[in-house]
């Protein structure tokens, strides 16, 4: 993660089910379903202000260490995180056996 999101918070929405992290006032953002102890990342956003900075990848990497520090499982529904996951597979770690399979028909 470049240096420059290091300290930016990420933020939990609960009322738009969105993990959101603000750079410069702009918002990138995952949209989340939440069951238990099971997250599904369905989509992820960056405003085009933010196109090339590295935005997106910090939020998916500041949401997957939320997901591991709060003992979540993850489903990467969403093709960025999928992707980021597929180069990153240290991170398989969070997703459940049952959907590890998905990765290796991609």
């Amino acid at each position: 993660m470049k240096e420059e999101f290091l300290n930016l918070p990420l933020h939990k929405n609960e009322e738009t089910n969105r993990f959101e992290l603000t750079v410069d006032g702009h918002t990138a953002f995952i949209d989340y379903e939440e069951d238990e102890k099971i997250i599904k990342l369905i989509h992820t956003e960056s405003p085009e202000a933010l196109a090339g900075r590295g935005a997106a990848t910090a939020l998916i990497e500041k949401t997957l260490n939320y997901l591991e520090e709060n003992a979540y499982q993850l489903v990467p529904l969403c093709p960025l995180v999928f992707a980021y996951i597929k180069r990153h597979p240290e991170w398989k770690r969070l997703v459940p056996s049952k959907y590890l399979r998905l990765f290796d028909r991609a």
